[in-house]
């Protein structure tokens, strides 16, 4: 069995636009422009094929349309691309097909036809549940409106999911753990809970640097995370990943593809992916800007810029470094397998700090060592 099979292959789809840049983001995110959609979806589609042409036959497991922000897309074209997947791979039975969304009315709209073109889960970026905080992110929708396409998105999809970022401007840990109660009423199955970080090239990183951006500090923002950790499994939503909470069952399966470490194809402005070829594991990635991605794709059939072979040692640092953010934490076999080592004083100090658990043939961070898991890792793989 080759490594990738451990976890699976899914297909992962870029839609680049959104109606404005979130002062936050560092995504290859751009502003729409009222877009030729059927031209987006001929392009996306020849490029998706030629991925098809390097994988071979294959089942896709997952199709996940990231962005950007997708639910921009026609429902017409989202069925086109589902069909398109399924065609050149196979989706399997039961297969997850997610959709990133924003809450604004018209997208909501949107939400029943992109049910009906084969979409099953849907993951909306509310980010707060206040007009105040979500003016102060930048985001185009009220408060009102995100409840109100929740509730859209409730009826129309088997599984919904919704975004929010905690340590935000001026937020205490009181403030946030009475959202993340809202939060968790609302909720269906699945919540992504994010620290608010400053990207650099970011609109909030220059506010930062001018000192016009007041973000809790360290140990207030570190309460925050021990906040959500508390109520999340209290509520029965417990933290399966260091952002990413579910019910039992209910876990991100695009999302794990990733963080197991198979393989996914990546199709679309800056996509990225990881493929196994008969020559060994790549590492894809596409052109960023939208319009040099159409002109690449119309005149090689792709916009693959970057193919980058994956040493041994190159995939188990990825494998450790992808796995170690899940609770469940990482295969030493596999992990030995793909050639990984680690440092032995290292693990043995994390053990002993009670920040590692080595058990039944697993290693895993705990509560107090996903708080500081870069630095752990560095540690380990040193």
């Amino acid at each position: 069995m080759a490594d990738w099979e451990a976890a699976g292959f899914g297909v992962y789809v870029h839609w680049p636009f959104c109606l404005a840049k979130c002062p936050y983001c560092d995504f290859n995110s751009h502003v729409w422009r009222e877009e030729d959609q059927s031209a987006w979806a001929d392009a996306l589609e020849t490029e998706l094929a030629h991925m098809r042409a390097l994988t071979g036959p294959r089942v896709a497991e997952t199709l996940f349309f990231g962005g950007g922000t997708p639910s921009l897309m026609e429902a017409r074209v989202v069925g086109r691309l589902v069909e398109a997947v399924d065609r050149l791979w196979g989706l399997a039975p039961g297969a997850e097909v997610t959709l990133e969304a924003n809450p604004t009315s018209v997208e909501a709209g949107r939400f029943r036809d992109c049910a009906a073109a084969g979409v099953n889960r849907v993951s909306m970026g509310v980010q707060a549940l206040n007009d105040a905080d979500l003016k102060a992110l930048g985001r185009m929708h009220s408060a009102a409106e995100a409840r109100a396409a929740f509730g859209v998105a409730r009826e129309a999809f088997e599984r919904v999911s919704f975004d929010l970022i905690y340590a935000r401007m001026g937020q205490t840990a009181a403030d946030w753990e009475a959202e993340l109660a809202e939060a968790l009423e609302m909720a269906v199955d699945h919540l992504s809970l994010y620290q608010l970080t400053i990207e650099p090239g970011t609109r909030f990183a220059e506010m930062h640097a001018r000192g016009r951006l007041p973000v809790p500090a360290d140990d207030a923002a570190a309460e925050m995370y021990e906040v959500t950790q508390a109520v999340t499994a209290a509520a029965g939503m417990p933290a399966y990943e260091i952002s990413n909470h579910a019910r039992p069952g209910a876990e991100s399966r695009h999302n794990l593809v990733y963080w197991r470490y198979g393989d996914f194809a990546g199709a679309g402005p800056g996509a990225h992916g990881r493929l196994t070829l008969p020559g060994g594991r790549i590492g894809t990635s596409t052109r960023r800007d939208p319009a040099g991605w159409m002109a690449a794709v119309a005149a090689e059939g792709h916009a693959v810029e970057a193919e980058e072979a994956l040493s041994r040692e190159d995939q188990a640092a990825e494998y450790l470094l992808m796995s170690m953010r899940l609770v469940e934490g990482a295969d030493l076999t596999r992990f030995a397998a793909l050639g990984g080592k680690l440092d032995a004083g290292a693990v043995a100090d994390a053990v002993a700090s009670g920040r590692l658990e080595r058990q039944d043939g697993r290693l895993r961070a705990t509560a107090s060592g996903r708080i500081v898991l870069n630095r752990l890792l560095a540690d380990l793989l040193a």
